[in-house]
């Protein structure tokens, strides 16, 4: 459980545009994560609903340091990683 802990975990549904596009970020830069799709999962999606005040609101990411971006943009993520900036 505590690996699960340091693991960035996205709450997401196969349908969600923005959950693609926060997929794709991910991959693109290497950083793994966690999928969690709040269709399969109904904790998941309890957990979601609990942290959106109510709302359903994909994709919901849960960062190691107890952060959580929600709908984020690509700006959004890579904030969280100060250290792509130095990248080419």
């Amino acid at each position: 459980m505590a690996e699960n802990e340091k693991t960035i975990r996205m709450y997401s549904t196969s349908w969600c545009s923005d959950c693609r596009s926060a997929k794709r970020w991910f991959d693109a830069h290497n950083i793994a994560y966690e999928n969690i799709d709040i269709e399969q999962d109904e904790q998941a999606a309890e957990y979601v609903v609990q942290v959106n005040n109510g709302r359903r609101t994909v994709p919901t990411i849960l960062f190691p340091d107890g952060s959580i971006l929600v709908e984020p943009k690509a700006r959004d993520l890579a904030a969280k990683f100060p250290e792509l900036a130095h990248q080419a």
